[in-house]
């Protein structure tokens, strides 16, 4: 299975976790990501601490847990490349997921993309 359709057919939680340039960790829990490609994926952010933690490091790592029993899912270590803050791409790809953000004001959002470095299972090393 692609990452495209693994991400459309598998429910879970997922967690972004992102570090400022003094290495401060931060974690939040974010959606599926937007799988642009094999190689890219990106994601819908506000301007809060994850956002900023990445204009001084571009080291990130998403952790998806599967929803059901047992500990499966995937963990994408990743890096920025780029961002668009063009609104009506933003929320283009923010009406993907309502309901995730129905509730939220839609300024200040930014489509931030990232390589995918690796791709881990859940548990172990082996790819």
């Amino acid at each position: 299975m692609n990452l495209s359709d693994y991400f459309e057919n598998v429910r879970g939680l997922g967690i972004l976790a992102t570090a400022d340039s003094d290495g401060m960790v931060d974690l939040a829990i974010y959606a599926k990501p937007h799988v642009i490609d094999e190689k890219t994926i990106a994601f819908v952010m506000r301007e809060r601490l994850t956002h900023q933690n990445l204009k001084s490091n571009p080291q990130a790592a998403y952790i998806f847990i599967e929803k059901g029993e047992g500990y499966t899912g995937k963990r994408l270590y990743l890096t920025k490349t780029r961002e668009e803050t063009n609104t009506s791409v933003v929320e283009m790809f923010r009406k993907k997921q309502p309901e995730i953000c129905a509730s939220y004001d839609d300024s200040n959002k930014y489509l931030v993309h990232f390589r995918i470095d690796d791709i881990r299972p859940l548990v172990g090393d082996t790819k």
